[in-house]
């Protein structure tokens, strides 16, 4: 019967002892060697496994206990130890009749697993010993950071660049947990942490959405936003329609939001007539609300309208300043001289 070595790969970001079954048979039926001492060897030697750590002269301590006893296992460590199985594997390939080499999987990754990387980084980024930089912020010095980040992601939106918003949406994470993480420092009483972050959104999320965690029925779209709607209400008290808005916000998306949460409850308050204004800069303000009112009846998001249109603008003047600076434009100008 030909020899067997099983590489035993695990996620470190999972518990130790959360192994499948397949791998827990394994362990307990073999001898299992291993780099380094580890949550996972003394869980693994709790349950009663062999467990030897070898410092060095692994490939062979492996073919001699897989000789002796038909099976031998490899913990491998967090990085999954690929010079070891590449050393393995050159071997083998050399001397086929040593042992088969086996890849089994004790547990995985689960879904969002490397947030638990980006929490550790950041945890160690901002602890004693970690980035100054970081350490001497604050929220409000961050504050300008959060929506420039905010801002690329959108350009990248814009652009239907979906590898520049993979990255950009990493930039607001980061700001996110940075914030996170200055948090605990607050005095007692105050602070938090991601994980309070992270609960919030999610009873958020479950709370907002029976129609999909507490077995309601969903109908149309427009009663799920009014159901959503009625949720969020019955969760803060709020004496007016425009509590929770933004006032940070670009002023023409503040405009807009204004006269949508107005509309929503049925309010017909006429926007400001810019005739009737006493001064310049309120007439131009009563203008504008007054476009900005008519764009939402007509179903255009004024922002993004503006935005196009300053955005045309721009490459029209690099157009224009390619064109003074070509030879051609530069003979006219001398011409016109």
């Amino acid at each position: 019967m030909t020899a067997r070595i099983v590489l035993l790969v695990t996620s470190p970001r999972l518990p130790a002892g959360l192994l499948t079954a397949a791998a827990w048979d394994v362990v307990r039926a073999a001898p299992v060697l291993a780099g380094a001492e580890s949550e996972l060897t003394r869980v693994v030697r709790t349950a009663g496994a062999e467990v030897t750590v070898l410092a060095d002269g692994a490939t062979q301590a492996l073919l001699d206990a897989a000789a002796a006893r038909g099976t031998a296992v490899w913990l491998a460590g967090p990085a999954g130890d690929e010079a070891l199985a590449r050393e393995l594997g050159l071997r083998l390939a050399r001397e086929p009749g040593l042992a088969e080499l086996e890849l089994m999987y004790g547990s995985w990754d689960p879904p969002g697993a490397r947030l638990l990387d980006a929490v550790e980084v950041m945890d160690r980024l901002a602890s004693p010993g970690g980035d100054p930089w970081k350490r001497a912020q604050t929220h409000r010095s961050l504050a300008g950071f959060l929506l420039e980040e905010c801002y690329e992601a959108y350009d990248a939106i814009s652009a239907d660049d979906t590898d520049a918003l993979r990255e950009e949406l990493g930039d607001v994470l980061l700001q996110v947990l940075l914030h996170a993480r200055l948090a605990e420092e607050l005095p007692e009483g105050k602070r938090w942490t991601v994980d309070d972050v992270a609960g919030g959104l999610v009873d958020k999320m479950v709370r907002r959405n029976p129609h999909v965690f507490s077995g309601e029925r969903a109908g149309s779209l427009e009663e799920i936003e009014a159901n959503w709607e009625r949720i969020k209400r019955a969760e803060k008290t709020r004496e007016s329609v425009l509590d929770g808005i933004a006032l940070s916000q670009p002023a023409l998306s503040l405009a807009a939001k204004i006269l949508d949460r107005a509309g929503r409850i049925g309010l017909a308050v006429p926007p400001p007539l810019a005739a009737s204004q006493v001064d310049p800069e309120a007439r131009l303000g009563a203008g504008l609300l007054a476009t900005v009112a008519a764009a939402r009846e007509a179903g255009i998001d004024p922002e993004a309208a503006l935005r196009r249109a300053t955005l045309a603008y721009a490459e029209a003047v690099r157009t224009a300043e390619r064109a003074a600076a070509s030879p051609a434009g530069e003979a006219g100008a001398a011409d016109s001289g």
